[in-house]
């Protein structure tokens, strides 16, 4: 690839400082879009009895969660999970309470709540979903090799794209800008081609130039 231009370069670098700012709320609304499908295929599908007492516990987690009080929202997501930790309700609750430390800037409480979806939920959708959040938190503490085992977890091809372009991101912030650029590369092939995101990816993609 040719050397980028001037007015090519100040717009790659005005990407990289939006993103910088911007780009792990972007793989949130993405994890979180994926959780709502996830959650809409899972009742169409499924018909699961569960007891009176986990609904209520869940019903409390989604009222607390509208609080934005992350410990309280931890708390009723931790007692789902003790007593119903293998209902359908237990991820759906660790996610949204992960989702509120991480706002509260409990970076430690998220992780831990995030790894427990990972090895507990049943669904994939839902533990795609927590590795690709925890990913995007262990980034942002330039914890460059744990979030890249994150995004080595088996996954389905829905979710290949954004596992690839966080893969990207990693592998960019380690200089690895090669590898980084087959990463995002991937991940442009596998984004349906009406998304929008795809045009972040490009521009990532460029920016990188001709990477060695």
């Amino acid at each position: 690839m040719a050397e980028l231009d001037l007015q090519e370069q100040e717009q790659v670098d005005a990407l990289k400082a939006w993103w910088k700012d911007n780009g792990k709320y972007v793989v949130g609304v993405a994890v979180v879009g994926l959780l709502a499908f996830a959650g809409s295929q899972y009742w169409k599908k499924h018909q699961v009895s569960q007891s009176e007492e986990a609904a209520q516990l869940y019903v409390e987690v989604v009222k607390q969660a509208s609080s934005n009080d992350a410990k309280r929202i931890g708390d009723a997501a931790d007692a789902l999970a003790s007593r119903y930790g293998s209902s359908a309700y237990a991820p759906r609750a660790q996610l949204l309470a992960a989702q509120a430390s991480l706002q509260a800037k409990d970076v430690a409480r998220a992780k831990t709540q995030l790894l427990w979806v990972t090895e507990h939920a049943s669904e994939a959708a839902l533990q795609d979903a927590a590795h690709l959040k925890l990913a995007s938190t262990l980034l942002d503490e330039k914890k460059f090799d744990e979030a890249l085992k994150q995004l080595d977890a088996t996954h389905p091809e829905s979710f290949t794209g954004l596992y690839a372009d966080l893969k990207g991101d990693v592998l960019s912030a380690m200089g690895k800008n090669a590898e980084a650029k087959t990463a995002y590369q991937l991940a442009l092939d596998k984004t349906d081609e009406k998304s929008m995101y795809r045009n972040l990816i490009q521009l990532k993609l460029d920016g990188l130039g001709a990477a060695k």
